[in-house]
């Protein structure tokens, strides 16, 4: 395959997830894994998962996941060329709806697409966290982790990075 067919799949790609990411990039992780471990086989699941803990962990936008996955498989201009896909469409379909959406502020439809699109994103982002789970539970033990956090993420105020640097140190010491 030449490289200029993977910057073609990559730009496809991320340019359609771009106008279904209701919720940001998260929410369309699932897809990004069936494309590029299932689909495409250009990374394993655990390369996938180390990506995804790695744009988590950086300061920044949740979209940094699309940069290191187009970076991963067509270096530099990869990344550059998954970004812009993964921007610009919905930026500019934003700027055509957020027009349209401020000339109907009052109107009672407006309310209900708002009402009607909180599960959805809910929805897409609980996908997104099982696929990642999957991807990155590699036995009992890890399961066991991924399950006390999300049970410490919903009952205490407990930073998720604590538990990140936790669940780091019990990998480290073979636990995990």
């Amino acid at each position: 395959m030449k490289p200029g067919d993977v910057l073609l799949q990559l730009a496809l790609q991320f340019a359609l997830l771009s106008l279904i990411a209701v919720g940001g990039a998260n929410a369309v992780v699932p897809e990004m894994h069936r494309f590029f471990v299932e689909s495409r086989g250009w990374i394993s699941d655990s390369e996938f998962a180390d990506l995804f803990a790695i744009a988590q962990a950086a300061p920044g936008p949740n979209v940094m996941i699309v940069g290191l996955l187009g970076w991963q498989v067509a270096g530099t201009l990869g990344a550059v060329v998954a970004t812009v896909a993964m921007c610009g469409p919905s930026g500019l379909l934003i700027y055509g709806v957020g027009r349209v959406w401020h000339r109907f502020r009052g109107k009672p439809w407006r309310a209900a697409v708002q009402t009607g699109m909180a599960p959805l994103t809910v929805g897409l982002i609980l996908a997104s966290g099982y696929i990642l789970a999957r991807a990155a539970d590699q036995g009992w033990a890890g399961y066991a982790v991924t399950a006390a956090t999300v049970v410490m993420v919903l009952t205490t105020k407990l930073h998720p990075l604590w538990l990140l640097g936790a669940a780091a140190v019990l990998g480290c010491l073979g636990l995990v």
